[in-house]
């Protein structure tokens, strides 16, 4: 171990929570780093202990050579607004409580920054104390990204969350944003000069481009044009949309169409309760949520790949990574929303683009689609798969990141 460079890495969600800084860690593992990780306690999304866990831990543990130290947090059970204010909160406050329990000196410390923004107070706290360079990659920008979950329409309230989101992103030494438009935004906000915001997209683990063939799965959806859409079920996502699309452009011809939703989140119960309501049995299917390794056995099997966001400026601005995923499966996809986004897809020239929240529109592409022959489907999923290996493939955003946050031990 002696001589190796160490890193912190800080965020909520880990292992064995499906987020993409697992694979993260790894690949600096791989890289001969020594990595630690301050997290919370898995509960996400459905808000219960995972098995084997409780408030009580475990508090430390080992998993694919990082080393997890687990601080408490209030878990989202239920997930109604005040439960997931709840865990907005409390999990920084007992991370803070634990930074005696770190073992550096690290060369860097990187918060992993999902919501909430106050996830990156304790790697505040620890890098201006130890005068370690501090970078915060910033996937959901705050408050912005609070108000897609809860509805906070009082004026005084969004002024604070604006404020103490800003002082959050400021105490950073530097930032990652995923898109242009994004870094923009953090610039004018933070003052911080252009150079300490990059812009490095969330890379796609390797593991999306292998297709699993999965003989039951072919068997039970055979004969049938699947729309597929898999991960978290959430009102950013939209996807009530998606089921008025698919219900609208099946109703108007496109009689093989099937929509499957693969995944589980807040929105659940309103979504199924939303297909009953639609009489949408015949045409929309809901699927448990796999990890994120058995996601391209449904990838495999689908026609087409779906993927949505709400009607919302502040959520355009970055690329969801599921549109990574989605590439590497090459598959076409049908993307229902607005921003950078819509703008990769229609890039990659990998599928069809409509506007966010507006169902005709998504539902004449899903007909579109439906009615496109093989070949051209086949000719957009090798656009698609070509537009990952440019974009989002690991090896590539790996050096990308080691770079910028390592570059304060070189100035």
């Amino acid at each position: 171990m002696e001589g190796r460079k160490k890193l912190l890495i800080v965020t909520q969600h880990f292992w064995p929570e499906a987020f993409r800084v697992n694979d993260l860690a790894a690949g600096f593992i791989e890289r001969g780093y020594e990595v630690d990780v301050l997290c919370g306690l898995p509960n996400y999304p459905k808000g219960e202990w995972f098995s084997g866990y409780r408030y009580t831990g475990p508090r430390r543990e080992t998993h694919d050579g990082v080393n997890i130290i687990r601080a408490g947090e209030i878990r989202r059970k239920g997930n109604t607004g005040l439960r997931i204010f709840l865990n907005y909160v409390s999990w920084p406050v007992c991370a803070v409580a634990n930074l005696w329990r770190l073992k550096g000196p690290y060369a860097a410390v990187l918060c992993y920054n999902t919501s909430p923004v106050l996830m990156n107070l304790p790697a505040i706290l620890y890098a201006k104390t130890h005068r370690v360079p501090l970078t915060s990659y910033v996937l959901d920008i705050w408050p912005e990204n609070l108000y897609s979950v809860l509805p906070v329409k009082n004026r005084f309230l969004r002024g604070v969350a604006h404020w103490v989101s800003d002082w959050h992103y400021r105490r950073c030494d530097r930032l990652i944003a995923m898109s242009e438009s994004l870094r923009r935004r953090l610039c004018e906000r933070t003052k911080k000069p252009e150079a300490a915001v990059a812009v490095i997209p969330q890379h796609c683990e390797d593991f999306y481009a292998v297709p699993i063939h999965d003989e039951a799965l072919a068997a039970r959806f055979a004969g049938r044009f699947n729309l597929v859409f898999t991960g978290n079920f959430s009102p950013a996502q939209s996807l009530e949309t998606v089921i008025k699309a698919a219900v609208k452009a099946r109703r108007q011809g496109a009689d093989a169409l099937r929509l499957v939703l693969v995944g589980d989140g807040m929105s659940a119960d309103a979504l199924k309760a939303l297909a009953k309501e639609l009489d949408a049995g015949g045409t929309v299917e809901f699927l448990p949520s796999v990890r994120p390794e058995q996601v391209p056995a449904y990838t495999a099997l689908a026609d087409v790949l779906v993927a949505s966001l709400s009607a919302s400026p502040d959520l355009g601005m970055t690329v969801p990574a599921k549109i990574a995923s989605y590439m590497a499966a090459a598959k076409p996809l049908l993307a229902s929303m607005d921003g950078e986004g819509a703008a990769a897809v229609a890039e990659a020239g990998c599928g069809l683009v409509s506007a966010a929240e507006d169902v005709d529109a998504l539902a004449a592409n899903m007909a579109a689609l439906c009615a496109a022959s093989d070949e051209q489907r086949t000719e957009m999923g090798r656009r698609a798969f070509a537009y990952y290996e440019t974009h989002y493939r690991r090896r590539a955003v790996l050096d990308r990141l080691e770079e910028f946050i390592l570059r304060g031990n070189q100035e």
